[in-house]
């Protein structure tokens, strides 16, 4: 099973800001990929408002997930694929491990795919003695390091020319080397080898069409393409709502996907597989499985409140705007899901009090609605998973966070809603700043439970005189 470390954010995240390495790579893919997306939806002939366009796209699937999944399944089916439902991680992988045994599996080349990381499926081929080579470069890179993705798009965004020469020298035995193409080169030809002698393929799904039967794959490598013609078996996972309705609807995404996954027109490699290869047909699997997960995506389905985050396609736009990811990176979510989406996505997936700070540690701007492709709103579930906190709630069993917070916030209220109660307790809070410690005439540290507003910053000690005061004083 994937490994779920977001108890562990706060202090990842203190980690990586101090990580000099890490706060370059991540300002320098910011400032790239976040206006060039920006500029390549107002250069759309739709203009933006094709997102909306989008956004309602993938609202009539959620909708009616049932009738589309159906759909889809019977038409792989009838092209002589298999179709397996799984209710969760262990479904999943089972079902593949299972496959995998039956026919002998030795060796599987892996495209880039987010659900197996969900998963946790290499991990699982590893504990059964199956080896499992990722053939995306950046997934290349991680796997060699012993790492997880920090990006979704662009995994091995954290590591830089050094660390990829001496871990390729020590991991491939081939001479040091920074020079980016040496090293593509040289991943390029033990992929190869990989591609030829894999008994199993496997990828991940961008979007599924009910009205073709077909899934569809991107990749700007074309590694997913070798990974799924080349060995004798292939299989797909699929989250269950990565599908749309009809081919034009499949059009319309896979333009938005493109531009706010890497500011591109279209990806340089499209992929669109129903099944197994025909008679006919040279090129391709004698074997075609498509594993479709839920693994909590019907709970969420099931909200109104959340139902809207399955919409996403997984572009990564909001992680390349967001101010908090630019910061602390991927890992500090401790989750394969990592940015504005994660912070959502992850704590309905592993539980909302267990990855409480991923959700509270969003600043609400509003950047990641501005830069999704199919517009969610994440800032609204954003605050409706900090509502479920503050108030707890049974149907996602939800405890109260910080009762201790609730309660100061209520005994707040009541102060301020009385002038001569709050009155008061501003005379007893400058009476009591006297005894804060204080620099430039400015208040160092608060004690007991506010100490978090004075960590990175100073505050402003009460004044001697409140502003109603002084606007009396001076209309008199």
């Amino acid at each position: 099973m994937v490994e779920i470390d977001t108890e562990s954010y706060t202090q990842n995240a203190v980690k990586a800001i101090n990580d000099s390495v890490l706060q370059n790579a991540l300002k320098s893919v910011q400032n790239r990929l976040g206006p060039a997306t920006a500029q390549t939806y107002k250069d759309l002939p739709e203009g933006p408002e094709l997102r909306q366009k989008g956004h309602e796209i993938r609202e009539f699937a959620i909708n009616n997930l049932d009738v589309l999944l159906e759909s889809l399944a019977g038409k792989i089916q009838s092209s002589g694929g298999k179709v397996f439902f799984a209710k969760d991680a262990k479904d999943a992988t089972g079902y593949c491990l299972d496959v995998a045994k039956k026919n002998k599996v030795k060796m599987v080349v892996k495209g880039k795919s987010m659900v197996t990381e969900e998963i946790g499926l290499n991990d699982r081929f590893e504990e059964n003695n199956i080896e499992v080579n990722e053939t995306d470069l950046g997934e290349y890179i991680i796997q060699l390091a012993g790492e997880a993705p920090s990006h979704i798009i662009a995994p091995a965004i954290h590591k830089t020319r050094k660390e990829i020469a001496k871990l390729f020298t020590e991991k491939m035995n081939i001479p040091y080397c920074e020079d980016p193409p040496v090293l593509t080169q040289a991943a390029r030809k033990a992929l190869r080898e990989k591609f030829l002698t894999a008994d199993m393929g496997l990828s991940g799904c961008n979007i599924a069409c009910a009205e073709t039967g077909h899934i569809t794959t991107v990749s700007n490598e074309g590694n997913i393409r070798m990974s799924t013609t080349m060995p004798k078996i292939h299989m797909v996972f699929m989250g269950m709502e990565r599908i749309v309705a009809r081919l034009e609807d499949h059009d319309i995404l896979f333009r938005l996907l493109s531009r706010g996954a890497a500011a591109q027109n279209m990806a340089g490699y499209v992929s669109y597989i129903g099944g197994p290869r025909t008679e006919e047909q040279i090129d391709g699997p004698d074997e075609f499985h498509l594993v479709i997960l839920d693994n909590g995506r019907s709970k969420i389905l099931a909200d109104s409140e959340f139902r809207e985050v399955l919409y996403c396609v997984r572009c990564a736009a909001c992680l390349n705007v967001c101010p908090v990811y630019g910061k602390i990176g991927g890992h500090a979510y401790g989750y394969p899901y990592s940015g504005p989406i994660g912070a959502v996505l992850t704590p309905l997936f592993v539980g909302i009090n267990r990855a409480k700070d991923l959700c509270r540690g969003e600043p609400l701007c509003g950047a990641c609605k501005q830069a999704c492709s199919v517009n969610i709103n994440l800032p609204r579930m954003l605050l409706a998973l900090r509502a479920k906190l503050a108030e707890g709630d049974q149907n996602w069993d939800v405890k109260p966070a910080e009762p201790k917070e609730k309660l100061m916030f209520q005994l707040w209220s009541m102060v301020i809603q009385n002038r001569k109660i709050y009155d008061f307790a501003l005379k007893m809070g400058a009476i009591f700043q006297k005894f804060l410690p204080r620099h430039n005439g400015l208040i160092l540290k608060l004690p007991f439970g506010f100490k978090g507003w004075t960590q990175s910053r100073d505050m402003q000690p009460i004044a001697k005189k409140s502003f109603l005061t002084l606007w009396k004083n001076k209309k008199s």
